[in-house]
């Protein structure tokens, strides 16, 4: 291989490795992640690629392609950049429709036949800088993504050595560097160009323009054989890249559909933005007392009611992860039902530290989880479970260890009452309005969600006054009247202040 690209033994993505596209997603991972894209899927350059039938959210994303010259397994990060041949531009093109389905794996929304096009030059990696080297891409001439891998979180040569830790990567295998901010959804007859060079090099090396044809595809995807695409909200912006380029921007006047929308950069809440620190304030706060402060800010409507624990004398504290079910209706059950469904994928993919939270709109006569689903939740290291239905399997969930608040125990299966639907939405459980990323906090006094903004100065606060309220239960035990000590007035909170000034100088 020396002026051509073969076809790839394995290709090789990141999720996220750009500063501006972690910050347009609302989320900064601490190491690097990926996934495999199938060589069936590798283009070139002046060729097409399909958007399918009944789809809407094809989006391209343009990337600097490392090409392996020679074998690496457990390589240096000192020595890794040496086994890399060739640099080119590449199209990581993906389906939106169908990231939900796939959710992190990306084998189908990111799969399909063309979506890879790399080239059309070579640059060989010995000439130039791997940390200036510059992304560019156009959609119908106009300049949509320019970016250095000055803005990288994770420099190029820390992806060679990292995938060689685990497998051999051999020559002609090809890493996808992930894409900057500015990726967006592309549509029939669009033309998208994309080159990386090093204009700083001697010579300024380029791979050229890689150009792409977005075509319309006539052929539908088959429901019976697999998940049919489906899209949202969430999954507009996104793919487009903000809530305003989707055309989700709300006027913000009320009543208006849209004016309730997170911003773009929160569409995907980051859990890490519950720090230790404000967890172990949160375990410590009661949820009574927690309301109580939630109460003076005027959020009155922060309980999930009508829930009680599995396993007594239980708190759960973390971020929510939603999962929304509809009402029981045989064919959007027979769609939405079976398979990979929005029940299944909440629960493999829920993060350490989240708590699913789920939407069954009140309806106890019902299952919405079981012991299966409750180990694989326990093994991804989710804080616990909420649900405004039933449990099933009631006994053996409290057995494996995960706190699930519900309505109670109930035998049925899937699909007596509910169509599982979709997952990481804005919800309604209890009573209370949920949404991804969200603060909830339950104990023996039940649910409640808060604002991720008031969370610090709520949790805070509640800590602070659970001292006050035992400095006051001190002095009731002690044979004082409550008028004038619950709530403090001006006598007794100058009582309370010397004491806990006292106490706080030893």
């Amino acid at each position: 291989m020396t002026d051509t690209i073969d076809r790839p033994g394995k290709i090789i993505a990141i999720h996220l490795s750009y500063a501006s596209r972690a910050d347009q997603r609302g989320r900064r991972p601490a190491a690097p992640s990926y996934f495999f894209k199938p060589a069936s899927s590798v283009g070139v350059s002046g060729g097409s690629v399909e958007r399918p039938a009944g789809t809407e959210l094809l989006a391209f994303e343009g990337e600097i392609a490392l090409v392996i010259g020679t074998a690496a397994r457990r390589v240096s990060l000192d020595d890794a950049w040496s086994h890399v041949g060739w640099v080119t531009a590449s199209n990581d093109l993906g389906l939106y429709d169908l990231r939900a389905n796939d959710k992190g794996s990306n084998v189908r929304s990111k799969g399909g036949d063309g979506y890879t096009p790399l080239g059309p030059e070579l640059i060989d990696a010995r000439t130039v800088d791997p940390a200036a080297l510059r992304v560019r891409s156009w959609v119908n001439g106009e300049l949509r993504q320019d970016d250095t891998t000055a803005g990288l979180i994770f420099p190029l040569a820390q992806l060679v050595a990292d995938l060689s830790q685990h497998f051999t990567l051999e020559p002609g295998d090809v890493i996808l560097t992930g894409t900057p901010a500015g990726s967006s959804v592309i549509v029939p007859g669009d033309v998208v160009e994309v080159e990386v060079d090093a204009p700083d090099a001697p010579g300024a090396p380029t791979s050229g323009r890689l150009v792409t044809t977005v075509t319309q595809g006539d052929v539908p995807f088959d429901g019976d054989l697999g998940s049919l695409p489906a899209v949202d909200d969430l999954q507009r912006t996104e793919a487009w890249g903000s809530a305003e380029a989707a055309g989700l921007a709300p006027p913000t006047g009320e009543g208006s559909q849209n004016a309730a929308l997170p911003p773009a950069d929160a569409a995907i809440p980051d859990p890490s933005r519950l720090s230790p620190e404000l967890r172990a304030l949160l375990l410590e706060a009661p949820t009574a007392g927690l309301s109580a402060q939630l109460r003076k800010r005027g959020h009155h409507s922060c309980f999930i009611d009508g829930v009680s624990v599995n396993i007594p004398g239980s708190k759960i504290v973390g971020t929510a992860k939603t999962l929304r079910f509809v009402p029981f209706r045989e064919d959007l059950f027979k769609a939405h039902g079976g398979g990979y469904n929005a029940q299944k994928r909440a629960f493999d993919a829920v993060d350490d530290g989240e708590i699913i939270v789920i939407e069954a709109r009140g309806d106890a006569t019902t299952g919405t989880l079981g012991d299966i689903l409750a180990l694989r939740a326990k093994a991804r290291g989710a804080a616990g479970v909420v649900t405004d239905g039933g449990v099933r399997d009631f006994d053996a969930v409290a057995e494996i260890g995960l706190p699930v608040f519900s309505q109670g125990a109930h035998p049925s299966v899937l699909g007596r009452k509910h169509v599982p639907w979709d997952v990481d939405v804005t919800i309604s459980c209890g009573g209370a309005t949920v949404q991804p990323g969200d603060i909830i906090v339950g104990d023996s006094d039940g649910v409640i969600v808060i604002p991720p903004a008031l969370a610090a100065e709520v949790a805070a606060d509640a800590v602070a006054q659970e001292v006050e309220d035992a400095w006051i239960a001190e002095q009731v035990a002690a044979g004082h009247p409550v008028d004038g000590l619950f709530p403090l007035n001006a006598e007794w909170r100058a009582r309370y202040e010397e004491a806990t000034a006292h106490r706080s100088s030893r």
